[in-house]
């Protein structure tokens, strides 16, 4: 299926590896020009040299870090410098350490709720006029599939990505007039670095094997296996999409079927 997104102009938050690296090389794939951020020049200079080298899309990128106070400002710059303006705007985030609700202090909770949200919907709102005067844009938001269901032993991330969730169905109904979209994106247990480092911290904290702290998790997937980057990408590409013009407000699990909920 052709997207329609040929030639829009894309950033990805967070796209030097995992999801955001899928989603960037996803919308790529269909000739768009992506943006791409974080914190390894190295890593962002390689992933922009695979992509244009494909010769689909065209990619940039601007060594950036969500924990800075001046990461907005440093996008908006990049926006404008790299891009020339925006049809797209990935907002993803690196998870917080893993912990329990008692874990939690004001500390830690302060300094991933800037990361995590204040800089995400800071960001999103100095963009928005831009998508709204050329009436299209779509808005998509990593979250969890936490905010669904909480995971345990992940209680910063359940608190603080559940805040996304109201903040993104408000938006919503606010510029859906305007041609652009916002929608959640939420993924169950897609293989990445970091299901590897979360796996090996439930592993310390059960006394248990990765091996088998995996294979359990596995067992709680109607798909019976983890997800792949490439699918979560595809998925998160669609809603960007021509097609999705209809879909907003909501929250898409890529998540083989493992939420319970209705």
């Amino acid at each position: 299926m052709d997207l329609g997104i040929s030639g829009k102009r894309a950033l990805v938050l967070a796209s030097s590896r995992g999801l955001g690296l899928g989603i960037a090389n996803a919308l790529a794939a269909e000739g768009c020009h992506v943006l791409l951020c974080g914190r390894s020049t190295d890593k962002l200079k390689a992933n922009c040299d695979a992509i244009n080298a494909a010769g689909k899309g065209k990619a940039d990128f601007v060594e950036a870090d969500l924990a800075d106070a001046n990461f907005v400002e440093t996008m908006v710059h990049a926006v404008h410098d790299k891009l020339g303006g925006i049809d797209i705007l990935v907002n993803n985030t690196g998870g917080p350490t893993p912990g329990t609700a008692e874990d939690m202090t004001a500390e830690k909770l302060y300094n991933f709720f800037q990361s995590m949200v204040v800089r995400v919907i800071t960001l999103t709102n100095t963009l928005l006029p831009l998508m709204k005067t050329q009436g299209f844009g779509r808005i998509v938001t990593v979250a969890s599939s936490g905010v669904i269901e909480p995971i345990g032993n992940l209680a910063l991330s359940n608190t603080l990505r559940g805040a996304l969730v109201g903040w993104n169905k408000t938006l919503a109904t606010e510029i859906a007039s305007y041609g652009v979209t916002a929608n959640l994106i939420l993924p169950g247990r897609i293989h990445t670095d970091r299901i590897d480092e979360l796996d090996g911290a439930n592993a310390a904290k059960a006394g248990k094997s990765v091996e088998e702290v995996r294979a359990a998790s596995i067992k709680t997937i109607p798909a019976g296996r983890l997800g792949k980057v490439e699918e979560f990408g595809a998925a998160a590409a669609f809603l960007c999409s021509q097609q999705a013009s209809y879909i907003t407000g909501t929250m898409l699990r890529v998540d083989g079927g493992a939420a319970k909920s209705l």
